[in-house]
């Protein structure tokens, strides 16, 4: 049986940052086991390719049946090799406002709030826009400016200042409002997942072992401690033990499952499946959160936006030549290239609606092709209220969790989405993006409160952003306490985006590298390091 000092479950955004900020000490020896492969493919690294990433390297989740949206079930993309969703998603890089932090300390989570963050973000970050009070120019996380926005792209910016809504230039800075184009964690036009930065400058590296295509089954622990793993590999199981202890980094959905299936949940539900309880915590896999959207979408009559037709295809045909040469052009496209942040409802604390602006069309999540030119606005609801929950399928690590969101349920988010899709509209009508000619595929009365609600629960789903699954907290019933330690059990830790317990306003990648790094930090401190 292989040893280590610690050992990390999944290779995602908080686990690539917490493996490799871990492996730095040449010391300490790091096991990094990762379900999906290395993420290394032109597909992976090239931007522009993000619609055909292959299926290999999204686990392409979907939820039980949502009441809230019809009875549909919601599609959960998430990422599966190394980088996780950093691997595939649209490389948008927001932190949240600093409310979001300050009021997860308020909420007891100790030594959270925005400046205590603001350091470790800091610290990941090289922005190449330089170093200032809120960025960093010297981490690993290389963040950039878009080489090519669409001019459809900037003219929605345009749109929304019309309509005084300001203009903001980094949603990271001073403040969060306003509406502009994205920075994106690209690097010299090529996507910048979490382990390109964490893990592949590390490669040579002795002390750091990277498992892909692995399935782990179930973490072991003696006497309450965790001390190794066990994991499938080619239908054969095998263990690795754990000197330091170990971190679970599963994400939202399979770092809760992988605790059921260590024993580590709510006690009624692990023994439905047979499953002996080592720690009741009835927490875990409760508290779900995930940021409801709706996509307002747009047929145009100018071919300025990116679109399936003969002139279309030639153009991309010559960006992907343009960026297998130069790495510019059309190709470095994150396709949600501009948005902005707004209050939508009277009295909220920070902007409640954020906006991603794609220039084209879009349906069921860019699985259905859409022909000709168009446009598409992202409206989603920054601070749900919903809850729902993950629950175990069954013993089986390899069949999934169940997934519930529990969307709309609360109607104070239906209310804050109808604002916000009204408020859309108002852009796309307002030149100069109305100057594309732009034609409504889902008309509605917009003053029809329940026409616009039908129309939205027969349309809305996610936009990728799931999190509060091992909720931390200064209370006893948290799963992990403010230095990520899973209550109840010695030696294992929560890194990943499960552990929020507020979601945060805006773009959940960013924050989850910066959870994984703070892990780390946590670790070395209780290995006496």
């Amino acid at each position: 049986m292989d040893t280590f000092d610690i050992i990390v479950i999944g290779g995602g955004s908080a686990g690539s940052a917490a493996a490799g900020r871990l492996a730095e000490d040449m010391t300490r020896s790091v096991c990094l086991l990762e379900a999906g492969g290395h993420n290394r493919s032109i597909l992976v690294t090239t931007p522009g390719f993000m619609p055909f990433l292959r299926q290999g390297s999204n686990y392409r989740y979907e939820t039980v049946p949502q009441k809230g949206l019809n009875g549909r079930r919601g599609y959960q993309p998430r990422g599966r090799g190394l980088g996780g969703s950093s691997a595939i998603n649209a490389m948008i890089y927001i932190r949240g406002h600093r409310w979001d932090y300050d009021n997860w300390a308020a909420m007891g989570c100790t030594g959270w709030a925005y400046d205590d963050v603001l350091p470790v973000f800091k610290r990941a970050e090289h922005n190449v826009r330089g170093a200032d009070a809120f960025h960093g120019a010297s981490g690993p996380l290389w963040v950039s400016d878009q080489l090519w926005p669409n001019p459809a792209s900037i003219a929605f910016v345009e749109a929304a200042a019309s309509l005084q809504l300001g203009r903001n230039t980094d949603f990271n800075g001073e403040r969060q409002e306003g509406f502009g184009l994205y920075q994106v964690t690209q690097r010299d036009g090529e996507r910048w997942s979490a382990a390109r930065a964490y893990l592949d400058p590390l490669r040579r590296q002795r002390n750091l072992d990277v498992r892909i295509g692995v399935c782990v089954q179930r973490i072991l622990f003696e006497e309450g401690r965790a001390v190794g793993v066990i994991y499938a590999v080619a239908g054969k199981e095998r263990t690795v033990r754990a000197r330091g202890g170990v971190v679970l980094s599963g994400g939202a959905f399979n770092s809760p499952q992988l605790l059921m299936l260590s024993g580590i949940g709510p006690a009624a539900h692990l023994q439905e499946h047979g499953i002996a309880v080592l720690a009741d915590r009835a927490a875990v896999g409760e508290n779900l959160q995930d940021h409801i959207d709706y996509v307002s979408s747009w047929e145009s009559r100018s071919d300025v936006p990116i679109g399936d037709s003969r002139a279309g295809t030639l153009r991309m045909a010559r960006a992907i030549w343009e960026h297998r040469r130069k790495r510019t052009g059309i190709m470095t496209t994150p396709y949600a290239e501009s948005g902005g942040f707004a209050r939508v409802m009277p009295g909220v604390p920070a902007p409640d609606v954020q906006w991603h602006f794609v220039p084209a069309m879009l349906e069921d999540h860019g699985r259905t092709k859409v022909k000709g030119h168009g446009v598409s606005l992202h409206a989603c609801v920054l601070r749900p209220e919903s809850r729902g929950t993950v629950r175990l399928q069954s013993k089986r690590a390899e069949d999934g969790p169940l997934i519930d969101p529990n969307f709309l349920d609360d109607e104070r988010d239906m209310a804050t989405l109808r604002a916000g899709v009204r408020l859309s509209h108002r852009i796309a009508a307002s030149p100069p993006l109305s100057h594309l000619g732009l034609t409504d595929r889902y008309p509605v009365d917009l003053a029809d409160d329940d026409a616009l609600d039908s129309l939205i629960r027969s349309r809305a789903d996610t936009v990728y952003h799931p999190v509060g699954t091992c909720r931390m907290g200064g209370d006893a019933d948290a799963v992990v306490d403010p230095k990520l330690r899973v209550r109840g059990v010695e030696r294992l830790w929560v890194a990943d985006a499960s552990i929020m317990p507020r979601l945060v306003s805006g773009n959940t990648n960013a924050p989850s590298i910066m959870i994984g790094e703070r892990c780390a930090d946590f670790v070395r401190e209780a290995l006496g390091a």
